[in-house]
């Protein structure tokens, strides 16, 4: 059921969502949490399709806030309210209100969006694009317990992660993060297996792509080894090459669907770690609400941090480096080598899952 409603207010809108209900025969609230997503009208689509289909999992009352930009001088200055209310088929498993915003009211979405949250219920908002650079300190992302961003979606995405290092509050989290959940848990897995030391890593994927370097400061941080980020055509996040005393550990993923891990002296084995969809990340996020530390942790290593410790980021496979002639090689440093380097190998190594 939808029903659209002109130079609306908030009043106005829960009412019609109290007479939706009883039309459909569902007078309960069966929401678990309020999600907002604030995005604009070309993103909008895909946002609420996403957090649709993640409302079968978590069936929530979605807020989704569309600021338009009126044209004339003088429509800048008229407020004007816009909404959808959706029920039933047309909203999944939950309740779906489109907002959108004209004028002065632009700059206070959240004093429309306050009086639509579920009472007693926690609060999500989500960017798909377009996100504060202080999540936390907008005034939208004051109202909720988790704040959640995508750096892919920004120009400099790998930039970006410096200044979301910058403005980190607990509650804070990136889709880019999300996106290596399977990675980790699969690098872990494979560390368990084996009683070895990692003494070096390496991190392939493609060049501007912040999950590679998220990847990267989160070994680097967890197991205290150097790591070398390297680039390829992608997509994404490509392979991880662990150097251990008992020999290589390698999870590959050349076609963005189907892993081969390789552990030194146990035969090959063929991985499900395919590129997910938006609405599965989205589901995975809303499964937990509390501050997530490893997240803050990986983040304030530091790019810069993770560049000084493996010398800047290697070439692309194919590519010759500076002074390289065709046929002979270029005299390459090993991340193994050097005093720091040899100050890190007598130093005990960590395990990934022991820190």
């Amino acid at each position: 059921m939808k029903t659209d409603l002109t130079d609306t207010t908030a009043s106005k809108i829960n009412k019609a969502l109290v007479q939706a209900r009883r039309a459909i025969g569902t007078p309960a609230v069966g929401m678990v949490l309020t999600l907002v997503i604030v995005t604009d009208e070309e993103n909008a689509y895909d946002a609420l399709k996403a957090a649709g289909d993640a409302s079968r999992e978590h069936p929530s009352r979605t807020l989704v806030v569309i600021k338009r930009v009126s044209r004339s001088p003088r429509d800048r200055t008229q407020s004007r309210l816009d909404a959808e209310v959706r029920v039933g088929a047309d909203a999944g498993t939950g309740e779906t209100v489109v907002l959108r915003l004209y004028g002065e009211v632009v700059d206070h979405a959240q004093s429309v969006v306050l009086p639509l949250l579920l009472p007693d219920a926690p609060v999500v908002v989500w960017w798909p694009v377009n996100a504060p650079l202080d999540p936390a300190n907008d005034p939208l992302g004051a109202l909720a317990q988790r704040r959640v961003t995508d750096t892919y979606a920004c120009e400099q995405p790998v930039k970006e992660l410096a200044a979301r290092a910058d403005a980190y509050t607990p509650g804070d989290t990136d889709l880019s993060w999300t996106r290596i959940t399977p990675w980790r848990s699969m690098l872990a897995a494979a560390l368990d297996q084996v009683a070895c030391q990692v003494q070096g890593v390496e991190v392939e994927g493609e060049e501007f792509n912040p999950s590679c370097e998220l990847l990267a400061m989160w070994l680097a941080d967890r197991l205290d080894v150097p790591v070398r980020r390297t680039r390829s055509a992608g997509p994404g996040l490509t392979a991880v090459r662990m150097d251990t005393d008992c020999g290589p550990i390698v999870l590959d993923r050349a076609d963005g669907s189907l892993a081969t891990l390789t552990i030194q002296g146990q035969p090959k084995r063929a991985v499900a770690l395919k590129r997910r969809e938006t609405s599965e990340l989205i589901a995975e996020e809303l499964r937990r609400l509390d501050p997530d530390d490893t997240y803050a942790s990986a983040l304030r290593y530091g790019v810069e941090r993770l560049k000084q410790g493996d010398g800047g980021d290697a070439p692309a496979k194919g590519e010759r480096r500076a002074g390289e002639r065709e046929g002979v090689a270029a005299p390459v440093e090993s991340a193994a080598k050097g005093p720091a380097a040899e100050a890190t190998a007598e130093a005990p190594v960590k395990r990934a899952a022991a820190k």
